[in-house]
């Protein structure tokens, strides 16, 4: 047997892995936790049911761990946005085309609705407690100030305006899940909410 070989079961077993979580990530952002049951994820992943509890002790644990990777993940690109490239008008324009290009619309739905709603697992509310609805805009405010110093941003609270440029950012998200009619303007449309 090759090396390669050797290694293939573990391997079949991580993708198999993140095809469920990739199913249970698009299940809870249209659906919710309390709406989505483990067997709406085995049909969405392709899978029996019983293989969800290979790999997750329950529910509960699939949607805390997908809840923590989504957060970490989101809290490392946040931590290095200051280092893309371009003006604080092309980073912020490069942070909102991420945002809602069509790979991120359900991580970010599923974080949106995770704050809402009641019903969630403990320990998945612990993890979005520790990392608060505003760090986003609370990592965005110096980049926005050097765009307002540099008159690419209106005057204006940074604080106040990134909060209603995200708002505005959720509600299109949402909408679009929702299959609302007019869909997502371009990014250059949003950014005009901030521009001068």
């Amino acid at each position: 047997m090759s090396f390669s070989n050797k290694q293939q079961p573990g391997r079949v077993r991580s993708d198999r892995k993140q095809q469920i979580k990739q199913a249970a990530l698009r299940m809870f952002a249209r659906r919710g936790f309390a709406g989505t049951k483990t067997s709406l994820i085995a049909v969405e992943a392709g899978v029996s049911e019983g293989l969800i509890y290979r790999y997750f002790k329950s529910k509960d644990e699939l949607y805390t761990v997908l809840v923590r990777e989504l957060i970490e993940e989101a809290t490392k690109e946040l931590d290095h946005i200051h280092l893309l490239p371009g003006t604080p008008y092309e980073q912020m324009k490069a942070l909102t085309q991420a945002m809602l290009a069509e790979s991120s619309k359900s991580s970010f739905l599923l974080i949106l609705r995770a704050r809402k709603e009641v019903e969630i697992p403990e320990e998945a509310r612990q993890v979005l407690e520790q990392h608060a609805a505003n760090a986003l805009i609370d990592r965005l405010v110096p980049i926005f100030i050097k765009g307002q110093q540099a008159g690419d941003f209106s005057e204006g609270d940074p604080q106040k305006l990134l909060s209603w440029y995200f708002n505005i950012i959720n509600s299109l998200i949402m909408q679009e899940i929702e299959k609302e009619a007019y869909g997502i303007p371009d990014t250059d449309r949003l950014m005009r909410f901030l521009s001068k």
